[in-house]
């Protein structure tokens, strides 16, 4: 297939049409190819020993081919159509390799969370909305379930997830910082892995107001940024991968605090 014309020469609306369906018949032929080969990963993993009580989702290998692809050379293609695209053909993929069980609780604001999830788990996985977070959170009860939840001041479902040591938040929403702050975290039976630059979320009891929190933690060494709060908890991004078991926590304000997950900082940052 020929490269398409510079953007610096005259076409006429014809020629331009004409490469565009070139183009398109293109991207099918790769599709479709795709496709096939995602359907023989989906057969492979069916076969695997633990297929029936693991988690198909691996939201580190996920990130990674993100950015890689978000990295490339491009003259015309912006970061929300890649990420769309992608988020699409892994959605597929893991449709073929049996789908998961989305549930989302939106909150005041059920018709953006709802969107936010369809565009991360494409629309090959249907998302269920729930009156509350904890029906979201029953999806969790199997290997194949995610809960999507509105972060909103004052709700503070995610405390709950320090009596959770099996689930860990592994998403925010969206994930482009020009699209917004983030408005959803995804939770899911999942292990966090270190991505390269990464946002850790940590909850703690303590009653000190944010900015001093926030001192006490660059003490030891955390930059942290408060992202929501509820009665009594407060929840915090701390810059980078922080472990559970990060002796540094020990030092850190509250009485009952905790890792709770850790998610890729947004594409565009």
């Amino acid at each position: 297939m020929s490269e398409p014309s510079s953007p610096t020469n005259t076409l006429s609306l014809a020629d331009v049409r004409r490469e565009i369906d070139a183009i398109d018949s293109e991207l099918l032929r790769l599709l479709d190819a795709r496709a096939r080969l995602a359907s023989a990963v989906a057969a492979a993993k069916r076969a695997e020993p633990d297929a029936a009580t693991a988690s198909p989702l691996r939201p580190a290998r996920e990130t990674a081919i993100l950015r890689d692809r978000l990295g490339a050379p491009r003259q015309g293609a912006g970061p929300r159509l890649i990420l769309k695209v992608w988020r699409e053909l892994m959605g597929e993929s893991l449709a073929l390799q049996g789908g998961l069980d989305i549930r989302a609780w939106g909150g005041r604001q059920a018709t953006a969370v709802y969107h936010l999830a369809r565009c991360r788990f494409g629309a090959a996985n249907p998302v269920v909305m729930t009156e509350t977070p904890e029906a979201a959170l029953k999806a969790c009860d199997g290997p194949r379930g995610v809960a999507v939840f509105s972060l909103e001041t004052g709700q503070g479902w995610w405390g709950r997830l320090l009596l959770r040591p099996d689930l860990a938040v592994f998403s925010c929403l969206p994930e482009l910082a020009s699209e917004g702050p983030v408005r959803a975290l995804v939770v899911g039976p999942v292990e966090t892995e270190p991505t390269g630059h990464d946002l850790t979320l940590w909850v703690t009891d303590a009653p000190e107001p944010t900015d001093q929190i926030i001192e006490a933690l660059g003490r030891i060494g955390f930059a942290a940024d408060l992202i929501s709060s509820a009665t009594g908890l407060k929840l915090f991004a701390l810059s980078g991968y922080v472990q559970k078991d990060d002796i540094r926590l020990l030092s850190a304000p509250g009485r009952i605090s905790g890792v709770i997950g850790a998610v890729a900082a947004p594409f565009d940052e």
